[in-house]
């Protein structure tokens, strides 16, 4: 039986697809969500602080006790009553994997507070389960850059490596677009020279994030799964990218299901990056927030 009271885990928002890598490939980023969890006598209570708090709710609905919920279901316990505190970090709705951070921060509190019954690779598997994909859980749980398989007896995650030279700049929006809206847009087939495309686009930015080669990466980042059909849901998306690569990005991708987009560039070349993507979307009559941010080689934590 388990003493723990009390457990806090941070959690960071995610980047996922990177263009030609819909689905699978990952990259967690350093903006956090934290979360403390807390027995008590007095049923749920569930206190939300920081950024858009007033849109989260607050009672069973909630996605980050679902997940806690989950993991006592899935070890056949009651789950004790508990107060939780979230500190948001991580915009809503925005492609930067908010969902991802609620659905890894109740699992992985929910398994330290019954005393760890389940192993990472169990609670990544849970989380990937809640998801329905894996490439916004497995890099928020892990930390890095990940690229997830089925292979034939379960998830096989692939580390891979991302260049200290690649510094990813993420323009947020002040709007928001649903994943399940995003999705929505997609064709339900795609030919075989798309199919194709992807596959080498796929191989070509394995290397190009190892490498940081400059030509690489400007061909690497294009996709002709998802970005096509999903850019017309995001306004001044064209405007926006075309105003990053003249200011020095190796190219820009959707972030998630957007509407926040990625771009990829260098050290000398971020700041000029972030400021003509802020004044892209300015001109186009948008407030966004442009910044670079780290990669998050932790993943979650318990503090």
């Amino acid at each position: 039986m388990s003493t723990i009271s009390t457990v806090t885990v941070k959690v960071p928002a995610t980047t996922a697809n990177l263009g030609p890598g819909f689905d699978c490939i990952g990259a967690a980023l350093q903006l956090h969500n934290e979360f403390k969890f807390t027995r008590n006598d007095s049923g749920l209570v569930i206190q939300v602080s920081g950024t858009e708090a007033d849109k989260v709710q607050i009672d069973e609905s909630n996605l980050l006790y679902q997940a806690f919920v989950k993991l006592y279901e899935y070890i056949q316990k009651t789950p004790p009553s508990v107060k939780i505190e979230i500190k948001l970090g991580v915009p809503l709705a925005r492609g930067l994997g908010s969902s991802a951070t609620a659905i890894v921060g109740g699992l992985v509190a929910g398994n330290a507070l019954a005393g760890s019954p389940l192993s990472d690779m169990q609670v990544m598997e849970l989380a990937i389960a809640m998801e329905g994909h894996p490439d916004n859980v497995v890099p928020a749980f892990l930390g890095g850059c990940r690229l997830a398989a089925t292979g034939l007896n379960g998830w096989k995650i692939c580390d891979l490596t991302w260049h200290k030279d690649i510094i990813p700049v993420v323009a947020i929006p002040d709007f928001e677009l649903s994943t399940s809206e995003a999705r929505k847009v997609l064709p339900t087939e795609i030919s075989r020279a798309d199919a194709i495309f992807n596959a080498a686009h796929l191989g070509l930015l394995l290397r190009a994030l190892a490498t940081s080669r400059e030509e690489w990466l400007k061909a690497a980042l294009q996709d002709k799964l998802h970005q096509p059909y999903r850019k017309a849901l995001i306004p001044g998306y064209d405007n926006v990218e075309t105003s990053a690569l003249a200011a020095g990005a190796y190219g820009m991708v959707i972030s998630g299901a957007g509407p926040t987009l990625l771009a990829l560039t260098d050290n000398l070349h971020t700041q000029a990056v972030v400021t003509a993507m802020a004044n892209a979307w300015k001109q186009e009559g948008i407030t966004s927030h442009v910044r670079s941010l780290p990669i998050d080689v932790q993943g979650a934590v318990i503090l």
